[in-house]
Protein backbone atom coordinates (compact mmCIF):
# COMPACT_ATOMS: atom_id res chain seq x y z
CA UNK A 1 0.00 0.00 0.00
CA UNK A 2 1.13 3.55 -0.70
CA UNK A 3 -0.18 6.66 0.95
CA UNK A 4 -1.16 8.21 -2.37
CA UNK A 5 -4.65 6.81 -1.76
CA UNK A 6 -5.00 9.50 0.89
CA UNK A 7 -5.99 12.03 -1.76
CA UNK A 8 -9.55 10.74 -1.86
CA UNK A 9 -12.20 11.57 -4.40
CA UNK A 10 -15.81 12.22 -3.42
CA UNK A 11 -16.87 8.72 -4.42
CA UNK A 12 -14.26 7.16 -2.14
CA UNK A 13 -15.25 9.39 0.75
CA UNK A 14 -18.93 8.43 0.43
CA UNK A 15 -17.98 4.76 0.36
CA UNK A 16 -15.91 5.15 3.52
CA UNK A 17 -18.77 6.90 5.30
CA UNK A 18 -20.88 3.85 4.70
CA UNK A 19 -18.36 1.61 6.49
CA UNK A 20 -18.18 3.68 9.68
CA UNK A 21 -20.94 1.77 11.48
CA UNK A 22 -19.00 -1.51 11.58
CA UNK A 23 -16.63 -0.43 14.35
CA UNK A 24 -16.60 -2.46 17.57
CA UNK A 25 -14.58 -3.08 20.73
CA UNK A 26 -12.88 -6.49 20.70
CA UNK A 27 -14.74 -9.01 22.94
CA UNK A 28 -11.66 -9.35 25.17
CA UNK A 29 -12.19 -5.71 26.27
CA UNK A 30 -15.89 -5.10 25.63
CA UNK A 31 -17.01 -5.85 29.19
CA UNK A 32 -14.95 -2.96 30.57
CA UNK A 33 -14.83 -0.52 27.64
CA UNK A 34 -17.36 1.17 25.39
CA UNK A 35 -17.23 3.80 22.66
CA UNK A 36 -19.25 6.71 21.34
CA UNK A 37 -18.89 7.86 17.74
CA UNK A 38 -19.28 11.65 17.87
CA UNK A 39 -19.29 11.95 14.08
CA UNK A 40 -17.75 14.81 12.14
CA UNK A 41 -16.98 18.27 13.52
CA UNK A 42 -18.80 21.10 11.72
CA UNK A 43 -16.28 23.48 10.23
CA UNK A 44 -13.31 21.09 10.04
CA UNK A 45 -12.46 20.23 6.43
CA UNK A 46 -11.72 16.66 5.46
CA UNK A 47 -9.36 14.87 5.92
CA UNK A 48 -8.74 14.74 9.70
CA UNK A 49 -5.25 14.61 11.26
CA UNK A 50 -3.90 14.64 14.80
CA UNK A 51 -6.01 15.50 17.82
CA UNK A 52 -5.52 16.86 21.35
CA UNK A 53 -6.96 19.46 23.72
CA UNK A 54 -5.59 22.94 24.28
CA UNK A 55 -2.88 22.99 26.92
CA UNK A 56 -4.54 24.07 30.17
CA UNK A 57 -8.02 24.04 28.61
CA UNK A 58 -9.43 20.50 28.44
CA UNK A 59 -12.73 21.79 27.09
CA UNK A 60 -11.29 22.99 23.78
CA UNK A 61 -10.32 20.40 21.19
CA UNK A 62 -7.60 20.89 18.57
CA UNK A 63 -7.69 18.79 15.40
CA UNK A 64 -5.95 18.85 12.04
CA UNK A 65 -7.94 19.42 8.87
CA UNK A 66 -6.91 19.04 5.22
CA UNK A 67 -4.32 16.67 6.62
CA UNK A 68 -1.20 15.75 4.64
CA UNK A 69 -1.53 18.77 2.34
CA UNK A 70 0.09 22.17 2.13
CA UNK A 71 -3.36 23.66 2.86
CA UNK A 72 -3.59 21.81 6.16
CA UNK A 73 -4.47 23.77 9.30
CA UNK A 74 -5.32 23.21 12.96
CA UNK A 75 -8.91 23.85 14.04
CA UNK A 76 -10.41 24.37 17.50
CA UNK A 77 -13.88 23.56 18.81
CA UNK A 78 -15.52 23.60 22.22
CA UNK A 79 -16.42 20.30 23.88
CA UNK A 80 -19.66 19.30 25.58
CA UNK A 81 -19.25 17.02 28.61
CA UNK A 82 -21.74 15.08 30.71
CA UNK A 83 -22.00 15.05 34.50
CA UNK A 84 -19.04 12.67 34.68
CA UNK A 85 -16.92 14.84 32.36
CA UNK A 86 -17.09 12.42 29.43
CA UNK A 87 -17.10 14.16 26.05
CA UNK A 88 -20.53 13.87 24.40
CA UNK A 89 -20.33 16.38 21.54
CA UNK A 90 -19.16 19.73 20.23
CA UNK A 91 -20.47 23.11 21.36
CA UNK A 92 -20.45 24.73 17.93
CA UNK A 93 -18.72 24.86 14.59
CA UNK A 94 -14.94 24.74 14.66
CA UNK A 95 -12.77 27.73 13.76
CA UNK A 96 -9.33 27.84 12.24
CA UNK A 97 -6.91 27.89 15.17
CA UNK A 98 -3.59 28.15 13.38
CA UNK A 99 -1.17 26.88 10.81
CA UNK A 100 -0.86 23.15 10.21
CA UNK A 101 0.50 22.41 6.75
CA UNK A 102 1.05 18.68 6.18
CA UNK A 103 -0.41 17.84 9.60
CA UNK A 104 -0.66 14.12 10.27
CA UNK A 105 -1.42 11.78 13.19
CA UNK A 106 0.79 13.46 15.80
CA UNK A 107 -0.26 16.60 17.68
CA UNK A 108 1.02 17.05 21.23
CA UNK A 109 2.32 19.62 23.70
CA UNK A 110 5.92 19.70 24.90
CA UNK A 111 6.77 20.38 28.58
CA UNK A 112 7.34 24.09 27.85
CA UNK A 113 3.90 24.47 26.27
CA UNK A 114 5.05 24.41 22.63
CA UNK A 115 2.73 22.52 20.28
CA UNK A 116 4.48 19.84 18.23
CA UNK A 117 2.95 18.61 14.96
CA UNK A 118 3.97 15.73 12.73
CA UNK A 119 4.24 16.67 9.03
CA UNK A 120 3.65 14.00 6.36
CA UNK A 121 4.82 13.30 3.63
CA UNK A 122 7.58 15.89 4.01
CA UNK A 123 9.14 14.04 7.00
CA UNK A 124 9.24 17.09 9.25
CA UNK A 125 8.38 18.21 12.75
CA UNK A 126 6.59 21.53 13.16
CA UNK A 127 6.67 23.57 16.38
CA UNK A 128 4.51 26.44 17.61
CA UNK A 129 5.61 28.40 20.68
CA UNK A 130 3.24 28.57 23.64
CA UNK A 131 0.48 31.01 22.69
CA UNK A 132 1.50 31.07 19.02
CA UNK A 133 -0.80 30.12 16.17
CA UNK A 134 1.89 29.90 13.53
CA UNK A 135 4.50 27.26 12.81
CA UNK A 136 7.51 28.94 14.38
CA UNK A 137 10.07 26.22 13.61
CA UNK A 138 10.33 23.29 11.22
CA UNK A 139 12.86 20.49 11.69
CA UNK A 140 13.92 18.24 8.81
CA UNK A 141 13.74 14.77 10.34
CA UNK A 142 15.13 13.03 7.26
CA UNK A 143 18.47 14.66 8.01
CA UNK A 144 18.45 12.93 11.41
CA UNK A 145 17.78 9.52 9.87
CA UNK A 146 14.02 9.28 10.43
CA UNK A 147 12.46 6.90 7.92
CA UNK A 148 10.09 8.55 5.45
CA UNK A 149 7.83 9.73 6.54
CA UNK A 150 7.37 10.76 10.14
CA UNK A 151 3.67 10.47 10.99
CA UNK A 152 3.05 10.72 14.75
CA UNK A 153 4.73 11.46 18.07
CA UNK A 154 3.99 11.64 21.77
CA UNK A 155 5.67 12.05 25.13
CA UNK A 156 5.57 9.13 27.56
CA UNK A 157 3.64 10.24 30.65
CA UNK A 158 4.80 9.96 34.24
CA UNK A 159 4.34 6.52 35.76
CA UNK A 160 5.29 4.69 32.58
CA UNK A 161 8.77 3.36 31.77
CA UNK A 162 10.75 5.94 29.81
CA UNK A 163 8.67 8.82 31.23
CA UNK A 164 9.13 12.17 29.41
CA UNK A 165 10.86 10.61 26.39
CA UNK A 166 9.58 11.73 22.99
CA UNK A 167 8.64 8.73 20.85
CA UNK A 168 7.89 8.77 17.12
CA UNK A 169 6.55 6.50 14.40
CA UNK A 170 6.67 6.63 10.59
CA UNK A 171 3.93 5.61 8.15
CA UNK A 172 3.64 3.11 6.53
CA UNK A 173 6.49 0.75 7.34
CA UNK A 174 6.28 1.51 11.03
CA UNK A 175 9.75 2.61 12.06
CA UNK A 176 9.62 3.39 15.79
CA UNK A 177 12.12 5.71 17.40
CA UNK A 178 12.96 8.41 19.89
CA UNK A 179 13.85 12.07 19.39
CA UNK A 180 16.23 13.90 21.71
CA UNK A 181 15.19 17.54 22.12
CA UNK A 182 16.61 20.46 24.07
CA UNK A 183 15.15 23.97 24.54
CA UNK A 184 16.60 26.41 21.98
CA UNK A 185 16.01 29.54 24.09
CA UNK A 186 13.22 30.86 21.86
CA UNK A 187 10.28 28.78 23.09
CA UNK A 188 10.86 25.89 20.69
CA UNK A 189 13.37 23.05 20.64
CA UNK A 190 16.46 21.85 18.86
CA UNK A 191 16.31 18.19 17.88
CA UNK A 192 19.78 16.91 18.68
CA UNK A 193 19.43 13.23 17.92
CA UNK A 194 17.29 10.33 16.80
CA UNK A 195 17.43 6.68 17.82
CA UNK A 196 15.50 4.01 15.91
CA UNK A 197 14.40 0.84 17.71
CA UNK A 198 14.13 -1.90 15.04
CA UNK A 199 12.67 -4.44 17.48
CA UNK A 200 9.65 -2.14 17.91
CA UNK A 201 8.84 -1.66 14.21
CA UNK A 202 5.04 -1.64 14.01
CA UNK A 203 2.68 -3.14 11.45
CA UNK A 204 -0.77 -2.01 10.41
CA UNK A 205 0.31 1.34 9.01
CA UNK A 206 0.72 3.10 12.38
CA UNK A 207 -0.42 6.64 13.06
CA UNK A 208 -1.33 8.35 16.34
CA UNK A 209 -0.53 6.66 19.64
CA UNK A 210 -1.07 7.33 23.34
CA UNK A 211 -0.34 5.64 26.66
CA UNK A 212 -3.02 3.85 28.66
CA UNK A 213 -3.47 5.40 32.14
CA UNK A 214 -1.83 3.24 34.80
CA UNK A 215 -4.25 0.93 36.62
CA UNK A 216 -6.86 0.84 33.86
CA UNK A 217 -8.93 -2.38 33.82
CA UNK A 218 -7.34 -5.31 31.92
CA UNK A 219 -4.02 -3.47 31.64
CA UNK A 220 -1.85 -4.75 34.49
CA UNK A 221 1.37 -3.49 32.91
CA UNK A 222 2.28 -0.19 31.18
CA UNK A 223 0.63 -0.16 27.77
CA UNK A 224 0.52 1.87 24.56
CA UNK A 225 -2.62 2.24 22.42
CA UNK A 226 -2.19 2.76 18.68
CA UNK A 227 -4.31 3.88 15.74
CA UNK A 228 -3.50 1.50 12.88
CA UNK A 229 -4.51 3.53 9.85
CA UNK A 230 -3.85 0.96 7.13
CA UNK A 231 -5.36 -1.97 9.04
CA UNK A 232 -8.46 -0.06 10.17
CA UNK A 233 -7.91 -1.08 13.79
CA UNK A 234 -6.83 0.16 17.21
CA UNK A 235 -4.37 -2.10 19.00
CA UNK A 236 -2.52 -2.17 22.33
CA UNK A 237 1.06 -3.14 23.19
CA UNK A 238 2.91 -3.80 26.42
CA UNK A 239 5.93 -1.51 26.92
CA UNK A 240 9.51 -2.50 27.63
CA UNK A 241 11.80 -0.80 30.15
CA UNK A 242 12.54 2.04 27.69
CA UNK A 243 8.87 2.74 26.98
CA UNK A 244 8.95 1.06 23.55
CA UNK A 245 6.18 -1.28 22.32
CA UNK A 246 6.80 -5.02 22.54
CA UNK A 247 5.59 -6.11 19.11
CA UNK A 248 4.84 -9.70 20.15
CA UNK A 249 2.42 -8.42 22.85
CA UNK A 250 0.04 -6.82 20.33
CA UNK A 251 -3.66 -7.28 21.13
CA UNK A 252 -6.60 -6.08 19.07
CA UNK A 253 -8.62 -3.46 20.94
CA UNK A 254 -11.03 -2.09 18.31
CA UNK A 255 -11.87 -3.18 14.77
CA UNK A 256 -14.02 -2.21 11.81
CA UNK A 257 -12.51 1.26 11.39
CA UNK A 258 -11.55 3.20 8.30
CA UNK A 259 -8.48 5.40 8.57
CA UNK A 260 -7.82 5.48 12.33
CA UNK A 261 -5.53 8.51 12.65
CA UNK A 262 -5.00 10.76 15.68
CA UNK A 263 -4.84 9.63 19.31
CA UNK A 264 -4.82 11.17 22.79
CA UNK A 265 -5.91 10.50 26.36
CA UNK A 266 -8.40 12.96 27.86
CA UNK A 267 -6.90 14.48 31.00
CA UNK A 268 -10.25 14.75 32.84
CA UNK A 269 -11.55 11.20 32.30
CA UNK A 270 -8.79 9.02 30.86
CA UNK A 271 -10.95 8.40 27.80
CA UNK A 272 -9.10 7.47 24.61
CA UNK A 273 -10.02 9.87 21.80
CA UNK A 274 -9.10 9.25 18.19
CA UNK A 275 -9.86 10.78 14.80
CA UNK A 276 -10.24 9.15 11.40
CA UNK A 277 -8.68 10.19 8.12
CA UNK A 278 -11.53 9.25 5.80
CA UNK A 279 -14.18 6.90 7.12
CA UNK A 280 -16.45 9.92 7.31
CA UNK A 281 -13.78 11.93 9.17
CA UNK A 282 -15.03 11.27 12.65
CA UNK A 283 -14.08 11.59 16.30
CA UNK A 284 -14.52 8.52 18.52
CA UNK A 285 -14.43 8.44 22.34
CA UNK A 286 -13.61 5.22 24.21
CA UNK A 287 -14.55 5.06 27.91
CA UNK A 288 -13.39 2.75 30.70
CA UNK A 289 -9.80 3.84 31.35
CA UNK A 290 -8.54 5.30 34.62
CA UNK A 291 -8.16 9.04 35.03
CA UNK A 292 -4.48 9.79 34.28
CA UNK A 293 -2.08 11.44 36.67
CA UNK A 294 -0.86 15.01 36.10
CA UNK A 295 1.17 15.69 32.98
CA UNK A 296 4.84 16.68 33.32
CA UNK A 297 3.98 20.28 32.38
CA UNK A 298 1.31 20.44 35.08
CA UNK A 299 3.76 19.15 37.67
CA UNK A 300 6.42 21.61 36.54
CA UNK A 301 4.02 24.55 36.87
CA UNK A 302 2.89 23.32 40.30
CA UNK A 303 6.52 23.02 41.45
CA UNK A 304 7.32 26.52 40.26
CA UNK A 305 4.23 27.92 41.99
CA UNK A 306 5.15 26.18 45.24
CA UNK A 307 8.71 27.50 45.04
CA UNK A 308 7.45 31.03 44.42
CA UNK A 309 5.07 30.79 47.40
CA UNK A 310 7.90 29.65 49.63
CA UNK A 311 10.05 32.61 48.51
CA UNK A 312 7.21 35.02 49.30
CA UNK A 313 6.80 33.54 52.80
CA UNK A 314 10.54 33.84 53.34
Amino acid sequence: MTKTHRVLGLGCILALVGSAGAQSIDPAFATNYSFTDLGSIPGVPTLYGGITTVNGDPNTLLIGGNANTIDGAIYSVGLVRDANNHITGFSGPAVRWGEGAYNDGGLTYAPNGALLASRWPVNQLGMSRAGSHTTDKIVDLAALGVESSHAALNFIPLGHPGANKLKTVSWEDGEWGELTIVPDGTGTYDVTGYTAYPASRLGGGPEGFAFVPIGSPLFPTPTMILSEYSAGKVSVFDLDANGDPIVASRRLFMDGLTGAEGAFIDTLTGDFIFSTFGGGDRVVVVQGFNIPGPAPLTLAIASLSLAAARRRRA
